[in-house]
């Protein structure tokens, strides 16, 4: 007995070391095959099956050639990718893999998009090509689809009676976390920006015609450096864009390729410039804006002619010794004195003005070496378009301490105020007051309160100054950049506001976590006329705009995740479609072929809806 249980151990003990004999000549043998492999052969072997034998994506993961995630990152950073891998986004880790084999895999996929322009992959048929001619009622051209700056349009195919139909038409993804592009339609295309991006689609399809594309831009800083960016203009044969690092591009509108390039700031050196903003058409003039005042620049806003993009004027938004405004800078010399851009303004042709807002100061939460105004940040100025000669101004937060930007749109309307035409400017701004402006020299209509707790200011005064009663009190961002609606019909002025109060006062108010409502105003008093609270606590950049439409209809996009229409008169909602994705873009409207579409960027996609 004692005999056949050694005999059976020293079997088991045979097998148990034949099989470890085994699993180790395994082990031996892979870093010689891994050694043969070559990078294709790893990407083949390790990738092919979700990215697709040509790298281009499939239904199970996206594509790794032309990616313009993949090509801003060095071949180092690839490999550690690879080597943490996306649990989250359904990607595994490839630990497992030798250090040297991901290291050349790295390599391979770099490679596959280095020192290029991103081009849009090989159709299975031609695609179509683009022609226009003379802007058509249903077009949306320009970032505000008119030159006013309001998202108002004349379409009403799409109504209260019907808008309950609505359905969604297509979708197209850009690979971004966070689109907050507009945008443009004419000629049954649309033409839609992501980061360093410019794609043309078919407005009734969604499929891509043309794209132009490339890497991210080192060195940039803020929302430059996330990749934000809204939007296009159109001139002709041309479409405008500017990339992160704020350089103005010309675009052959039939096919996107790239015709001339020009750095919006001549001279960089020492300053944190860069480029988020939809430019402007002015007559034959191409005007575009500058981001980065919360980092330090000295702001300006520029045009450019449209053939070669050679500069026409520049106007500073901060000045420097010698120069108008500078008695408003009572320490240093406001070198990097911020004064920002980076929103499109308006136009008024029957004056022939320019109306552009500016942003905060610098350093914008520490004032001890910029006492005084601080001209001209947190104004709307009025431009000649043809010189950038100042007309007038009106700074909305003199000497902020709270980045109280005043990128926010500037609205013009021609209606009867007070029992006379007028031309107006509305203007809800991050300070928390509503105001309306005489836009012919500035003057101020009235300013009043559009949140339920405004304390930084008492009123603004006669002279259009705040009665300031604690600079670092509440709100410091009451509405933000997103598009804001008039509707003649109502003669409510529409937008999304935050009612929150955290500041270095702020002692335990109960509203410190911030909820956002869609308000109607009353431009005659400037009273809240109704309110559609939005779900859940507000969340940091998340401003999404409203767009009104003659259908009688308010389209927003509701912060927390959805996109939704409402009743003009009372708010109420008729139709909703639920993106559950935060909203960070303002929706547009146009029409093609007789239909009526509007089209809204949700998260990474941008959503068409018709009926």
């Amino acid at each position: 007995m004692l005999l056949g249980t050694i005999d059976a151990r020293s079997e088991r003990k045979g097998i148990a070391s034949a099989e470890l004999f085994a699993f180790l000549l395994f082990l031996l043998s892979q870093p010689l095959l891994s050694q043969q492999s070559t990078p294709q052969e790893l990407f083949r072997k390790n990738c092919a099956g979700c990215h697709g034998e040509d790298a281009r994506g499939s239904a199970k993961a996206p594509g790794l050639a032309m990616n313009q995630r993949v090509a801003g990152q060095s071949p180092e950073q690839l490999s550690a990718f690879l080597a943490q891998g996306n649990i989250a986004g359904g990607m595994p880790s490839f630990s497992d893999l030798s250090a040297t084999d991901r290291s050349a895999l790295g390599a391979y996929l770099r490679r596959l998009n280095e020192g290029i322009i991103v081009r849009p992959p090989i159709a299975s048929q031609a695609a179509r090509k683009i022609t226009w001619g003379p802007p058509q009622p249903g077009d949306w051209l320009t970032y505000n689809g008119n030159d006013s700056g309001n998202r108002y349009s004349p379409l009403k195919e799409i109504n209260a009676a019907n808008v309950s139909s609505l359905k969604l038409k297509w979708i197209f993804p850009i690979q971004y976390f966070g689109l907050e592009t507009t945008p443009l339609a004419g000629d049954g295309v649309l033409f839609v920006t992501g980061p360093n991006q410019v794609f043309a689609l078919d407005a009734l399809t969604g499929s891509v015609i043309w794209q132009y594309s490339r890497p991210a831009s080192e060195g940039m800083v803020g929302d430059a450096k996330l990749g934000t960016n809204r939007g296009v203009a159109i001139l002709r044969d041309k479409v405008f864009f500017v990339t992160d690092d704020g350089h103005l591009l010309a675009l052959d509108r039939g096919t996107g390729k790239l015709l001339w390039e020009t750095p919006i700031a001549a001279d960089a050196e020492g300053q944190h410039y860069g480029g988020t903003i939809a430019p402007l058409i002015v007559d034959d003039t191409i005007i575009a804006g500058v981001s980065g005042a919360d980092e330090g620049i000295r702001g300006f806003l520029a045009a450019f002619k449209p053939d070669n993009g050679a500069l026409l004027w520049r106007h500073w938004t901060v000045p420097r010794k010698g120069e108008p405004g500078i008695e408003t800078w009572q320490g240093k010399e406001p070198i990097t004195g911020g004064g920002s851009t980076w929103l499109t303004g308006a136009y008024d042709p029957s004056s022939d003005t320019l109306y552009w807002s500016t942003g905060n100061p610098w350093p914008d939460g520490d004032d001890r070496d910029r006492p005084g105004d601080n001209l001209y940040t947190d104004s709307v100025l009025a431009l000649n378009p043809k010189t950038g000669a100042l007309k007038w101004y009106y700074q909305f937060t003199p000497h902020d301490a709270e980045d109280r930007d005043a990128a926010e749109p500037d609205v013009l309307v021609d209606t009867a105020y007070r029992g006379k035409p007028s031309k107006l400017l509305l203007h809800a701004d991050r300070n928390g007051f509503f105001y309306v402006l005489d836009r012919t020299n500035g003057e101020v209509l009235l300013a009043k309160p559009f949140l339920h707790r405004v304390d930084w200011a008492s009123s603004i005064g006669p002279d259009g100054r705040p009665v300031v009663k604690d600079p670092h009190g509440c709100p410091n961002d009451a509405a933000n950049w997103d598009s804001t609606a008039f509707s003649p019909e109502t003669r409510l002025y529409y937008l999304l506001v935050l009612e929150q109060c955290v500041s270095k006062n702020s002692g335990g108010y109960p509203d410190q976590q911030g909820q956002r409502f869609l308000r109607a105003l009353n431009i005659d008093t400037g009273e809240i006329v109704w309110d559609v609270p939005q779900p859940g606590n507000a969340r940091a950049k998340t401003w999404s705009g409203v767009l009104a439409t003659a259908g009688g209809l308010i389209f927003y996009g509701q912060p927390n995740g959805g996109f939704a229409a409402v009743d003009q008169w009372n708010g109420k909602t008729l139709w909703r479609f639920p993106t559950n994705i935060f909203m960070k873009a303002s929706p547009m409207t146009f029409m093609v072929a007789g239909r009526q579409y509007v089209v809204v960027a949700a998260g990474p996609n941008i959503l068409c809806f018709g009926l």
